[in-house]
């Protein structure tokens, strides 16, 4: 008997069996098949839950809870008092010709990368980095930090920082492309602009801070803070006629924190070269995109 012949036999004299193994082993591929698909969800879920969340199990919540009375403080005070806000009042006309003016001074901004040497007062960068203060924040935690940098030999250690950094992002870090997109603003590793600009600020992201009682005080959305408290900032130096460089350096987070004595719950999110450009600068002879295809009206 061929082996052929020998699987009709058991199939003719077996079915019964034979056909109770295949349900078996299709519900047991159902079964992991479905676990796979499962786990597969929670760790993606996983990987999308804010930094700013505590994955710990509502019984673990509890007994903390029990345990310490006071782990759930508010940021601000509980009893906050309201107090009446009432900005100016201004007619449309005005509101239409104060947005239209605002924007054709912003629309002049530029990044440079040559400054003048021209030293700025020290009440211009308390006020413009007050102006970046008043940005909003998740909870009203503030989580920024600017640091502002004036000192020639303070200035020169970061630049050699961030050149170091800077040799090997180009040469190894940076893909191709990444290379070539920055090809058209003449940019590469040495940052001369790190010393010539009269001040250099740098401005770090809490990921937390502590209250008063050195228990650990949350800051919610504070990547998307300190994103807008820059954005301040740049307008805030604008404003006042002076220009920047919007730089990221990257790799440099580390050795620019100890440097400058920071805290290892500060992360470092830019470096703002600041001053009067120089003489002899230029710019990119760059378009915006039209407001066409920045704003939809629904």
């Amino acid at each position: 008997m061929n082996i052929i012949s020998y699987t009709i036999w058991i199939l003719e004299n077996h079915c019964f069996i034979v056909y109770s193994v295949l349900i078996a082993i299709f519900i047991a591929f159902t079964v992991f098949h479905k676990n796979r698909i499962e786990n597969r969800e929670l760790i993606r879920e996983k990987k999308f839950v804010p930094k700013y969340y505590h994955a710990e199990k509502i019984s673990d919540r509890k007994n903390h809870d029990d345990e310490d009375p006071d782990f759930l403080t508010s940021a601000i005070p509980e009893n906050t008092p309201y107090i009446p806000y009432k900005p100016i009042r201004r007619s449309t006309e005005e509101i239409i010709k104060r947005s239209r003016e605002y924007y054709e001074l912003m629309a002049t901004r530029r990044t440079v990368r040559s400054f003048s040497t021209e030293p700025i007062p020290q009440d211009v960068l308390d006020n413009i980095i007050k102006t970046a203060g008043t940005s909003p924040s998740g909870a009203h935690t503030e989580p920024w930090t600017f640091v502002a940098v004036q000192d020639p030999h303070m200035k020169l250690a970061i630049r050699h920082i961030v050149e170091e950094e800077e040799e090997e992002n180009y040469a190894r870090r940076m893909s191709r492309q990444w290379v070539t997109d920055l090809k058209p603003f003449a940019t590469n590793s040495t940052k001369p602009y790190l010393c010539d600009a009269p001040a250099l600020i740098l401005v770090f992201r809490q990921t937390h801070s502590f209250r008063s009682d050195g228990k650990k005080r949350m800051h919610y959305y504070s990547d998307i803070s300190v994103a807008i408290a820059a954005g301040i900032l740049l307008s805030a130096i604008h404003y006042c006629g002076l220009v920047a460089l919007t730089s990221t350096p990257l790799n440099c987070n580390s050795r620019l924190r100890d440097l400058l004595s920071r805290p290892h719950n500060e992360r470092l999110e830019l470096l703002l070269p600041v001053g009067k450009p120089h003489d002899n600068t230029t710019v990119p002879d760059l378009r915006r995109k039209p407001l066409s295809e920045i704003m939809l009206n629904c």
